[in-house]
């Protein structure tokens, strides 16, 4: 089950925080244990266009329902320290990871699907 929340800054503006099980990892990850999950944080004007940012990078099944996992304020600090507002690490728990913008988790993802699809040998 995703685990999320949202904390309203003052301005106005939500960051979002969801934890989901990593794309690409299939049916080896178990989608509602602990492995193969990430944290994601976005920032955003309201909740839905945090939900709508992260839909349109092809996390299609993304939702949040109730504030069972608001943002920490480390996590706020850092979505709102960085340029995009999107990032995501691997261990949701793990103070000592660093955060990473969410272009890396993609290009992981289009290098996997990539290398998955070309021929070997022949």
């Amino acid at each position: 089950m995703t685990r999320g929340g949202f904390t309203r800054l003052p301005g106005g503006s939500v960051v979002v925080a969801l934890s989901l099980p990593r794309p690409g990892h299939g049916p080896l990850c178990e989608p509602y244990g602990g492995g193969c999950r990430i944290r994601v944080l976005v920032h955003a004007v309201n909740r839905q266009r945090a939900l709508t940012r992260l839909r349109n990078l092809g996390l299609r099944a993304v939702y949040l329902r109730g504030n069972t996992a608001p943002p920490t304020p480390d996590e706020i600090t850092a979505v709102l320290h960085h340029p995009d507002g999107l990032v995501w690490r691997e261990a949701p728990d793990d103070d000592t990871e660093s955060w990473h913008p969410i272009r890396a988790l993609l290009r992981q993802e289009a290098a996997r699907t990539a290398a998955a699809g070309t021929p070997t040998g022949g």
